[in-house]
């Protein structure tokens, strides 16, 4: 297998949990991200990973999909051979291909192609050590082919063949696939408290996992610049720690966020979107959402839904967590929890309103699975809509961004002025 060099460019560090949490700090992205602001997505694919040197890991290029009679081919070129490995994966049905850590310039356009039974395919970083593509189908099919082929001048040449077959067939496989052994976590050290609140910033989407997409910008990008914005913004004032859920193009699964935050003993959590209705782009401004099982009305029981497949997009199953805090005790602290998140929520609603464009409905609530940490207070941001051209155009803005972000921080300051739960703030002196 080959393996990524370099990394240290970066200074990325991962670090696990027992319950499987992943947390990612990285350095070095902050003036990249902030200084280019998303003028670098101008002209990069959407897809791609601007924020990495392009030397770094080994380069896709020109990727192809077509249909030959009963099998479908996926081929894409490579600056130098790796590894690779593909199963099948049922629930919904799609065919996952592992490979190293890839660099895709691919133009995004290729990922919205379809050959027969494959409907879509999408690539991305997984992990700092591992890439996905991920081919979804319409019908059974399983894996063929998979091979990277040696080419002239050291280049590679991915190829992924599929054939249709039965469902049976296609089960058999796919269980065969779901028996093989998880890799063991690795236990972190325990986060040390200075008696500053601890905020975490939660950039949606990322690596394979692109969100939204409307010309050459994805979601993904848009919301790590705003949180990048906002963690330098709150660590200049010296007043709070701040932690990413990722500080890079790199895919966190969603229940990972969770136990991130939780495990660090945050006091806020603060996860960052940008939604789109294609059949509506007239609809724009910023929503506020907080958790709750029952959403408020039915656009927001849609974007709950459509944020929660998230891990499925990147190839991983859907079930459900079990929290590891149970009966009365979790339920007061979820009732605690939600008071303090509708206080902040509502300060977020006043402090944004006076700088940018809100929703006519701008607080919300639905079933976010973001949201879910019972001893921490939690909210998701909706920064506007990438499907109106004009929140589109502010979205891309590095001066909106810097007022939306000040606005942000300005509703962090004055939530905490105002009070916190007891037992963080007891902590917080500890």
């Amino acid at each position: 297998m080959v393996t990524p060099t370099g990394t240290n460019l970066l200074s990325l560090r991962f670090r696990s949990r027992s319950a499987g949490m992943v947390r990612l700090v990285a350095s070095g992205m902050m003036r990249l991200a902030l200084a280019g602001g998303l003028a670098l997505l101008a002209g990069a694919p959407a897809f791609a990973n601007p924020a990495r040197p392009s030397t770094e890991f080994p380069v896709a290029t020109d990727a192809k999909i077509e249909q030959s009679g009963e099998v479908v081919r996926l081929t894409m070129a490579l600056s130098r051979p790796v590894e690779v490995n593909a199963s099948v994966m049922a629930g919904p049905d799609r065919v996952i291909v592992e490979l190293p850590s890839v660099n895709f310039q691919v133009q995004p356009n290729a990922a919205k192609k379809s050959a027969g039974f494959v409907s879509a395919f999408r690539f991305g970083l997984f992990s700092a050590e591992k890439s996905r593509i991920i081919l979804d189908l319409s019908q059974p099919a399983i894996v063929s082919r998979a091979e990277v082929r040696s080419q002239r001048g050291g280049f590679g040449e991915l190829v992924i063949e599929l054939k249709r077959v039965s469902r049976a067939e296609f089960q058999a496989v796919a269980k065969l696939a779901e028996r093989k052994p998880p890799e063991a976590p690795v236990e972190p050290a325990k986060p040390q408290r200075d008696g500053r609140q601890l905020v975490v910033i939660d950039p949606g989407h990322g690596g394979i996992d692109p969100g939204t997409v409307v010309a050459s910008i994805a979601e993904k990008s848009v919301v790590l610049a705003f949180g990048l914005g906002l963690k330098e913004q709150l660590e200049a004032g010296g007043r709070y720690r701040v932690l990413m859920t990722r500080a890079d193009d790199v895919f966190v699964p969603l229940g990972e966020r969770v136990k991130i935050a939780r495990a660090a003993g945050a006091d806020l959590f603060i996860s960052i979107h940008a939604d789109s209705l294609a059949q509506a782009q007239d609809v724009r401004g910023a929503t506020i959402y907080t958790g709750s099982e029952r959403a408020t009305d039915a656009e927001s029981a849609r974007l709950a839904a459509k944020e929660n497949q998230a891990d499925a997009v990147a190839g991983l199953d859907m079930a459900e967590e079990v929290q590891d805090v149970a009966g009365i005790l979790m339920d007061l602290a979820k009732r605690e929890t939600r008071t303090f998140s509708s206080l902040f929520a509502r300060n977020l609603v006043e402090k944004l309103g006076g700088s940018v464009k809100m929703h006519k409905v701008p607080l919300r609530s639905a079933g976010f699975r973001v949201l879910t940490a019972p001893d921490v207070p939690s909210v998701l941001i909706e920064l506007g809509y990438m499907s109106s051209p004009k929140d589109a155009e502010l979205l891309n803005s590095a001066e909106w961004r810097t007022q939306a972000v000040a606005a942000v921080r300005t509703a962090i300051d004055s939530y905490f002025e105002r009070g916190q739960p007891v037992g963080k703030a007891a902590a917080n002196q500890r």
